[in-house]
């Protein structure tokens, strides 16, 4: 019998050495390749009207950035992969997943959080039809939600009610408040149309 290493290897040899990386990800005693961090690199943001000067990681996410430096908890991280749309927020007017996105490529651009979104102290629409319409439960997804609605009535203003759900597709509401979400917007459009 030979002393050299089996070409291939048992089933318990398999299982053997993924137990051991296991346990050795679980106690962190593996090197990985991201373990160095890049230089931080001064950046200014412009995060609901205000300046926002930071020194950061280039890889951080623009929804990091929004919370860490600036202070706007308003973004949620959910899911931090773009699939909860909770940590919504409007760039240029447009709508972006925080989370997808890293905050040096928005130095240029006027950022906007649902700390934004009203008028000093008076509620935006999509604001007050939210609470009129009770379309919020936990309220985790609220901000996202709202924003994204704000953004979708700039797209398109005046939405025929059934196109509501696909225009919200990217926003999940975990307690399932669709139905109150659906009216709050209709109604918000139907009361921005009047302001026009």
């Amino acid at each position: 019998m030979s002393d050299e290493p089996s070409q291939n290897p048992t089933r318990r040899t398999v299982l053997r050495g993924s137990a051991a990386v296991g346990a050795a990800l679980t106690l962190g005693h593996l090197p990985t390749a991201t373990a160095s961090s890049a230089p931080p690199r001064p950046i200014s943001l412009t995060v609901n009207g205000r300046h926002v000067a930071a020194a950061i990681d280039p890889r951080t996410s623009l929804l990091d950035a929004l919370r860490d430096e600036a202070g706007t908890t308003g973004p949620k991280k959910g899911c931090n992969q773009g699939a909860c749309g909770a940590c919504t927020v409007l760039l240029d007017g447009r709508r972006v997943l925080s989370c997808l996105t890293f905050a040096v490529m928005h130095e240029e651009q006027e950022i906007t959080t649902i700390e934004g979104i009203a008028d000093g102290d008076s509620l935006h629409p999509v604001q007050q039809a939210f609470i009129d319409h009770d379309a919020f439960q936990c309220g985790f997804c609220t901000s996202g939600q709202i924003v994204s609605a704000v953004g979708l009535l700039a797209e398109e203003p005046g939405i025929a009610k059934d196109r509501i759900p696909e225009g919200m597709s990217g926003n999940l509401c975990r307690c399932a408040a669709y139905c109150n979400i659906r009216d709050a917007i209709q109604s918000a459009s139907t009361e921005m149309a009047k302001e026009r």
